[in-house]
């Protein structure tokens, strides 16, 4: 079995909707991979989800033991205060992000992941890291849709 596994994510989006990225490093011993993607029309939170997501996604080990850094109170939160697996027992009625929080548990539930909360932009190398990928991601000229996100759902969520 390997070595814990590190995941730093950040997702950023200019506007909230607007266009939007995910930075993720992944450290594995003396293996490091950057990942990155970009949408048209997204948001911070789904960003900040979905960087968390890539790099999941990215473990070739089922059960490998992981920690998350995340500056997302939104990502860490809802998982170490148990609050998604609350809504998952209420199929997400009224919650946002609900596609993305149920691609989430399926991959989380293959390995033993915890997550640390860091303050973002406080000179932390790899989350800085993220940042510029995530920024970056969403800069540039092609991007991909966020077939998941809809702004009138989301409107009628919030009403």
């Amino acid at each position: 079995m390997p070595s814990e596994i590190t995941i730093y994510t950040d997702g950023a989006s200019s506007g909230n909707p607007g266009p939007g990225g995910y930075g993720v490093v992944l450290i594995s011993g003396k293996h490091r991979l950057e990942k990155s993607e970009g949408f048209r029309l997204t948001t911070n939170n789904r960003m900040e989800l979905m960087a968390v997501i890539a790099g999941l996604e990215a473990l070739k080990i089922p059960g490998s033991r992981v920690v998350v850094y995340t500056d997302s109170k939104y990502v860490a939160d809802s998982v170490e205060k148990g609050w998604v697996f609350r809504w998952e027992s209420k199929a997400f009625k009224k919650k946002q992000n609900p596609d993305l929080w149920i691609r989430f548990l399926k991959i989380y539930r293959k390995h033993k992941v915890r997550f640390v909360w860091i303050k973002g932009h406080t000179n932390n190398t790899e989350n800085e890291i993220c940042d510029r990928l995530a920024v970056g991601a969403y800069s540039r000229s092609e991007l991909l849709e966020d077939t998941g996100y809809s702004p009138v759902e989301e409107s009628n969520i919030l009403l």
